[in-house]
Formats: structure tokens, sequence, C-alpha cells
């Protein structure tokens, strides 16, 4: 159901956008008062500002509609509270088993050497604060 909604809802938003471009403004009819023949056009001599006008209102109502449908579908879904709240606790095999992996000794390891570090001065350029 909400595919469907949301397919609706993209029609509509394309045609409301192709219905405002197609739309004159308001001061497109300065031409039709000094005679550009306003009156042969196809929509009769008020021209396809009420039919265009009328179906762009329905369009957004429409599309207002829709958009409230999609908020409340929206609204509806559950999220989970927590991140893991769908995760499966791990088995008792697997949490005994890493318990009795032991740490290594430290008598086992390498010894890192030591590192030093030389002061700031000679050709080393000085730090600006």
């Amino acid at each position: 159901m909400e595919s469907i909604l949301v397919i609706v809802h993209l029609f509509l938003a394309i045609g409301l956008v192709g219905l405002i471009l197609i739309q004159h403004g308001k001061g497109a009819d300065m031409g039709a008062a000094f005679g550009s023949g306003a009156s042969a056009t196809v929509f009769g001599s008020r021209g396809a500002s009420n039919f265009l006008s009328r179906t762009t209102a329905i369009l957004a109502t429409l599309f207002f509609v829709t958009s409230l449908a999609l908020a409340y579908f929206a609204m509806q879904t559950k999220e989970p509270a927590t991140l893991m709240e769908g995760v499966q606790a791990p088995a008792a095999a697997a949490v005994e088993q890493a318990a009795a992996v032991k740490a290594p000794e430290t008598g086992d390891l390498p010894s890192v050497p030591e590192v030093v570090i030389p002061a700031q001065g000679g050709d080393l350029p000085a730090v600006v604060k």
C-alpha cells in the first residue's frame, strides 16, 4: 500500500510542476489587451487560465492528502528502542569458549626499546602560537 502511495505521490508532484510551468504569469495578459488574438484559443476566449488553475488546485489537494497519508504510515512503523534490540544473545558454548581463552603472560612478549625524542632546537623552526 505504501509503495503505491509513494508512486501516486511522485506522479502528482511531477504533474504539479508541469502544470505550474505551463501557466502564464500575471503580466502575460498584457499582450492580449493590444489585440494579439487571444480570443482564438483552444480553451475559449478566457484562455486556459481557468482550466489550468482548477486542475492545479485539484492536484495540489491530492498531493497534500498523499503527503499526510505517507506521514501517517511513517509514524506507524516501529523503530527499535536500542541498536541491540534485534540482536540475539550468543550461545552459552561460545561464551564459555571465550572465557576459556587466556591472555598471554607478559614474560613471553618481547620488550620494546625506549624511544628518545630530541628537544626542539637547532635548525627546526619555532612553533608559533
